[in-house]
């Protein structure tokens, strides 16, 4: 009964617009009044110190910082060219420039907003002007985006690593079949709807200019390479490649002596705020897992579902509907730090890989960022493109079923994603 009443307390702050991260430590500190009384309360402020000052969370604000450097340092431009001379001669090229060049981003922000504030101001007005409709643009551009929390590195996976207490590397390569198999799905529904509305080829094939924009480019490649290269080959930790990514984005940056100290100012307050509020939400989960640990509920939530069933194909079918309509109203991160605590126990139980639940868990996310209300890669997508929210989720609902196609190939022939985390691992 206890728990009922902390929940809908949770539940009627968000309600009233107070954010997460305090309705989470409000709720927390409320059940240990409640259960252990005043004297429970004198370690709460080091409690949430300690859970925010992880060395894996360091990686966040770092991946962060080199995406904006990337991204004001002339490197996105130059990454845009080469793809375009790629495959812009397909027609409805530019939407999958769009997707090719989120591709690459992914491996650099680890944010899908990051990612869609990026590329949708330069990709959404060449699209609108080439012919695209303003919800076709929104929508390949936020549902690409989404492809920044597949691909490593990832800010949600290494959330999840922490919460879940697993390999962040392991989750990184995990990720890496499903955003390509992503990727590929979404160009093949670009191509659908470029057919479909006869939109323009960008250009002819030309190796020439394929070979000028892939030299020119050549410095920003380096960037996967080292991040990808150091933490698969076992030189760097995720946190370490984080802070390698940010010194690789300065001296490419600084190559191309291209870099808008303006923009990146700009860049660095928003990713700072945005790491701000990550790191609350961290400190006010360690209260509430500290709470729910106590009163036992991940252990009882875990009986009762093994219960009602023990197959594994059940449960996370049942984890994966949860999950989805989660996102909904969550974000990402808010809803890992809310929701993984709870069901890791349940997960171990009936012998799931943590590293592959963790990937369904992000999969799950990626799609609730493209499904209102709350869909923060989706709003963003539409404010670039000046159009409304529902317009763009009636074309955006099929490039969410590639996602979603992804999610269940994920989910139940797990050796897709799992096969390189076992090469490389195991």
């Amino acid at each position: 009964m206890l728990i009922l009443g902390i929940f809908l307390a949770l539940v009627a702050m968000i309600c009233l617009n107070v954010p997460i991260a305090v309705a989470l430590a409000i709720s927390a500190i409320l059940g240990l009044l409640a259960t252990e009384g005043v004297d429970s309360l004198v370690t709460v402020a080091l409690d949430m110190y300690d859970g925010s000052t992880k060395f894996s969370l360091i990686a966040i604000p770092m991946f962060v910082l080199a995406g904006a450097i990337m991204n004001a340092g002339g490197i996105t431009d130059r990454l845009i060219n080469f793809v375009s001379a790629l495959i812009g001669f397909i027609r409805g090229g530019l939407g999958m420039v769009n997707i090719g060049v989120s591709l690459f981003f992914a491996e650099i922000s680890g944010s899908a907003v990051a990612d869609v504030a990026a590329l949708g101001s330069v990709m959404i007005p060449q699209m609108k002007k080439r012919g695209y409709s303003g919800a076709l643009s929104a929508a390949i551009t936020s549902s690409s985006a989404s492809l920044a929390i597949i691909i490593p590195p990832s800010i949600p996976m290494i959330v999840y690593a922490t919460s879940a207490n697993t390999s962040v590397e392991q989750l990184f390569v995990a990720g890496i079949v499903p955003g390509l198999l992503g990727a590929a799905g979404l160009m093949g529904v670009a191509y659908a709807f470029a057919r479909r509305y006869n939109l323009p080829v960008e250009e002819s094939f030309n190796l020439a200019q394929v070979k000028r924009t892939f030299i020119d480019a050549l410095p920003a490649f380096t960037l996967p390479v080292i991040i990808l290269g150091g933490i698969f080959g076992g030189f760097v930790t995720a946190t370490e490649a984080a802070g390698l990514a940010v010194l690789a984005a300065l001296l490419v940056g600084a190559w191309y002596r291209q870099i808008d100290f303006k923009h990146l100012k700009s860049a660095m307050l928003d990713g700072g705020m945005q790491t701000a509020v990550v790191m609350l939400l961290v400190a006010a989960s360690v209260l509430m897992g500290g709470f729910l640990t106590r009163a036992q509920l991940p252990q009882e939530l875990a009986a009762q579902m093994l219960a009602f069933t023990d197959s594994r194909l059940v449960i996370l079918l049942i984890l994966n509907v949860f999950f989805l309509v989660i996102g909904f109203f969550l974000h990402s991160v808010a809803a890992i730090i809310l929701v993984v605590p709870i069901v890791i126990p349940l997960i171990q139980q009936v012998g799931i890989d943590p590293v592959h639940f963790g990937l369904i868990v992000t999969l799950n996310l990626a799609i609730g960022q493209q499904t209102p209300p709350v869909a923060s890669v989706l709003i963003t997508a539409c404010s670039i493109a000046k159009t409304n929210i529902w317009e763009v989720s009636k074309v955006n609902v099929y490039f969410i079923a590639v996602l979603l196609t992804v999610l269940l190939i994920c989910t139940y022939i797990p050796f897709i994603p799992m096969f390189l985390v076992e090469y490389f691992y195991r």
